[in-house]
């Protein structure tokens, strides 16, 4: 008879389960990763895993969401470092930076992954929209400042595409230097700045 769980037991071994999916997600590619394979990784059988995931694809939406939520955590944390906005723009810019490089896994599964049924995962849904929510709050503090000037969600996206391309570029070792990658950022976003500077009326 198999042994009642406590909420603790669930929640210890979803975590577990968590890390390993999200680490051989990033390296393999989710397709290539079955349940033997995660069930193998953590020493029980295959169908352990049923126990506290449908399939495979709830797992791999509850891994994004958490991973979308520590990064949302992250970016809020920077948001708040400072009153003044192009100061919180620059910590909102280090905290991006700073979660791809050393939370790569969770940023692959965030970005380059392509999950057609999320919107059947209620709160992926959520944390997506609570990142995207996120990565427009700098952008809004600055049009409150008079710093730049502009379409919200529209400087938002262009904002991010080009600090998600200089991430990009930098896992895939393609910014050796010199510059360095920190040089390269900094023109970036002053160039990005200059462009949405307030026209003089």
């Amino acid at each position: 008879m198999p042994r009642i769980l406590s909420q603790d037991d669930v929640s210890e071994f979803r975590e577990r389960l968590c890390a390993v999916a999200e680490r051989l997600f990033a390296e393999h590619g989710a397709q290539a990763v079955g349940m033997r394979q995660l069930a193998a990784e953590l020493g029980v059988s295959p169908m352990t895993a049923y126990r506290y995931f449908k399939d495979k694809d709830d797992i791999l939406s509850t891994v994004r969401a958490s991973s979308f939520d520590r990064f949302s955590d992250a970016l809020e944390a920077a948001l708040r470092t400072s009153t003044d906005a192009v100061e919180q723009a620059a910590a909102v810019g280090d905290a991006y930076f700073n979660f791809a490089l050393n939370q790569s896994s969770a940023y692959k599964l965030m970005f380059d992954l392509d999950q057609p049924n999320e919107a059947d995962y209620p709160d992926l849904v959520r944390a997506t929209a609570r990142a995207k929510r996120t990565m427009s709050d700098y952008i809004r503090g600055l049009l409150r400042a008079g710093v730049i000037e502009g379409d919200v969600e529209l400087m938002a996206h262009v904002f991010w595409a080009a600090i998600h391309g200089l991430v990009v570029l930098h896992m895939a070792g393609k910014l050796p230097g010199p510059p360095d990658v920190e040089a390269v950022r900094d023109e970036m976003f002053r160039a990005l700045f200059l462009a949405y500077l307030p026209r003089k009326r």
